[in-house]
């Protein structure tokens, strides 16, 4: 869809304050569909926004748009560099859907460019000390700050179960819904079973897929956090690894942040801004969970192609990096540490 119905301009209308002259469907997008719309204001001037709205399938863990919206403008508030979001437009596109829109944020997204460009050589000297002090403020949003995230589900009765355990649980029912089974995966999750470190960070707001990909970079540096659809509560090792995970360093191998920096300076930015201490021996742990859950991530996204008819030859691709990242995880359980 290239075009809003008359109904749905005349909402985005309201949110926006000016009429819709141009609306352009953006590419990617796995859990959601994005437009880039181009209003006039009253004053004549032109204003872009992304609208972002509910894809007709979704990723194993990921929220729909509704959780999102809220997520992001908690995150806002608590001042991450994160567009912040007009107010939620419920079935814009059709029942149980939402969508909202975003202030367009000028920058680049793409992994390869964000790692190798020559315009954005400057930008890459200091990227990993700015991402370091956003992390950091991403973590300072709790269950306690935040409690109605994720419709309140931190607070359930019950007792505590810590989130290794939780990523595990999910990781193993995926792993039953496979048509081709992975032996190495099951081998994997049984190693991080039998192998968790302590449960003793507190659950803070992980971004979820806090990598070079979503992090949108200009030729002066950081611009914006994107694409918080796998956000949830759980332990800041999550996304202190997850942006060192092997597929994550688009090439570069040699620089474990994201493929432009070194660990040690991102874990000392982040501990500093933060106030928590980086455990490396759970850095390594989450690492290897991290590796396992994409390679679970790209097997699934294959079966999209060859299960599910969806034919978008991207998804098959993308099947080919659940080896890598089998490997990946086997050579640091082999090595002990990071």
């Amino acid at each position: 869809m290239t075009a809003l119905t008359e109904e749905a301009q005349g909402r985005v209308r309201e949110v926006v304050g000016g009429d819709v002259t141009r609306v352009t469907r953006l590419a990617g997008g796995a859990c959601q569909e994005n437009y880039l719309v181009a209003c006039t204001m009253p004053s004549g001037e032109t204003t872009s926004w992304v609208l972002r709205s509910d894809a007709r399938s979704s990723l194993p863990g990921s929220i729909d748009r509704a959780a999102e919206h809220a997520v992001m403008r908690a995150a806002a508030d608590a001042g991450v560099r994160t567009p912040r979001p007009l107010d939620l437009l419920p079935e814009l596109f059709g029942p149980r859907t939402s969508a909202y829109l975003v202030p367009f944020v000028e920058g680049d997204a793409i992994g390869r460019k964000i790692v190798k460009a020559p315009e954005l050589a400057k930008a890459r000297e200091t990227l990993h000390l700015v991402l370091a002090k956003e992390l950091a403020r991403i973590h300072a949003v709790t269950p306690a700050s935040a409690p109605h995230l994720f419709g309140g589900a931190a607070s359930s009765p019950g007792p505590r179960v810590s989130p290794a355990k939780r990523r595990l649980a999910a990781m193993r029912s995926f792993m039953d819904g496979l048509a081709r089974k992975r032996p190495t995966l099951a081998w994997l999750v049984r190693w991080l079973s039998e192998n968790e470190p302590p449960d003793d960070d507190g659950d803070v707001l992980v971004h979820g897929d806090f990598r070079t990909g979503n992090f949108m970079v200009a030729p002066d540096g950081l611009t914006a956090i994107l694409d918080w659809e796998f956000s949830h509560f759980g332990s800041p090792y999550e996304d202190l690894t997850w942006v060192s995970v092997r597929d994550w360093r688009f090439g570069q191998l040699g620089l474990p942040i994201g493929g432009f920096a070194a660990r040690e300076p991102f874990y000392a930015a982040y501990a500093e801004a933060s106030g928590r201490t980086v455990d490396l021996a759970k850095v390594h742990y989450w690492e290897i969970l991290g590796n396992v859950s994409w390679a679970l991530g790209a097997a699934c996204q294959s079966e999209r192609y060859t299960r599910h008819g969806e034919e978008d030859l991207e998804l098959l691709a993308i099947g080919r990096r659940a080896a890598e990242m089998e490997y990946e995880a086997l050579r640091l359980v082999e090595k002990g540490s990071v």
